[in-house]
């Protein structure tokens, strides 16, 4: 058996779909607890209460959203791609950088009531932490092939 066989089905064994479900729940959990720290500093920072953005309904269910569509387009590249670990080194960085871009332009425009320089690098950050909860997870649950 060839060493590229042998991961294939490393990975298989490693891999269920309790393992994968349950793996995706800690992460959703994991990035809402998160950014419900990050929330709390920054209305201590002086964000306002009324920016939506940083209240629980809203950054909890974006959260969970951002983790299923990252899981499914994990799963997707993993099975995929030739060489699934070199297009997450460039495609994880770009799409949280793609992501920032409407937290940018809030400060540019009119934007939202309570919209400040605060609040807004908050939900940058919870972009940032998204991914930085997720993706070692979706490591251990969904491990690339070498």
């Amino acid at each position: 058996m060839t060493m590229a066989a042998q991961d294939s089905t490393l990975v298989a064994q490693q891999t269920t779909p309790l393992r994968v479900a349950g793996g995706i729940a800690l992460a959703a959990i994991g990035s809402v607890a998160v950014n419900a720290v990050i929330a709390m500093l920054a209305h201590a920072a002086g964000a306002s209460d009324e920016f939506m953005p940083l209240t629980i309904g809203a950054y909890g269910f974006l959260s969970v959203v951002g983790v299923l569509i990252a899981a499914i387009g994990w799963a997707v590249i993993r099975r995929a791609a030739k060489q699934p670990a070199a297009v997450f080194r460039w495609l994880v960085p770009t799409i949280v950088v793609v992501s920032l871009i409407p937290d940018v332009l809030l400060l540019t425009g009119e934007g939202q009531p309570g919209t400040g320089i605060v609040a807004v690098v908050a939900l940058m950050l919870m972009h940032v932490a998204v991914a930085a909860v997720a993706v070692p997870i979706f490591r251990r649950v969904m491990p690339l092939p070498r």
